[in-house]
């Protein structure tokens, strides 16, 4: 096995393991805008941090606050609603527009409540991408879909799918990047000879 396709595998293996924090594990205290950008850091690392560009910055909150895609902050203070529509915001924007998210988020909490829309959310997210590790190694054995997804949450059902599989095929092009890179220098050292 090519060492691209190693590091592949291990990556799914992680991708298998992410755990988005549901509603109750988000901190339930007011947080300033530093501590929001490590929990999200933390939160979102492996699934957004491959391009080694900024998860999301305080430039980009403020920008949804003027969008009314977030409440605004108390007292320049952030609550566990603030995190959750960070999460679904900086994931879902990958796929899908601003005014897309908008309307998804706004769909889903009016149905079901914020708290439920998220975990509703979460747990849809985390079984595409177990579903897309699933599909790099067999041997991650995929549970069932938790239970059958009603046409109101569709629009969520594939948007989280077409996360998982963009960042998958972005860890396969960076892999493959490499190992054309590692080619081409073997191709040089051969042609020095």
């Amino acid at each position: 096995m090519k060492q691209s396709e190693q590091e592949m595998k291990e990556w799914a293996q992680q991708l298998n393991a992410v755990h988005l924090p549901r509603w109750e594990e988000l901190p339930d205290i007011d947080l300033y805008m530093d501590q929001v950008m490590t929990l999200m850091d933390r939160y979102l690392d492996l699934l957004l941090g491959q391009n080694h560009e900024k998860i999301i910055t305080p430039a980009m909150v403020n920008n949804y606050v003027k969008l009314n895609l977030i409440p605004a902050p108390h007292k320049k203070q952030y609550n566990r609603v603030h995190l959750a529509y960070l999460v679904a915001i900086t994931i879902l924007k990958q796929v899908v527009t601003i005014k897309e998210v908008r309307v998804g988020i706004l769909y889903q909490a009016h149905l079901s409540g914020t708290r439920n829309a998220y975990n509703l959310f979460c747990m849809q997210q985390e079984y595409e991408l177990k579903r897309a590790a699933a599909e790099i190694d067999p041997q991650l054995a995929l549970q069932a879909q938790p239970e059958q997804i009603p046409f109101d949450n569709l629009a969520l059902k594939m948007a989280s799918g077409a996360f998982a599989q963009k960042i998958v095929a972005e860890k396969a092009v960076a892999l493959q990047e490499q190992e054309l890179r590692q080619m081409q220098e073997e191709h040089n050292r051969s042609l020095q000879k």
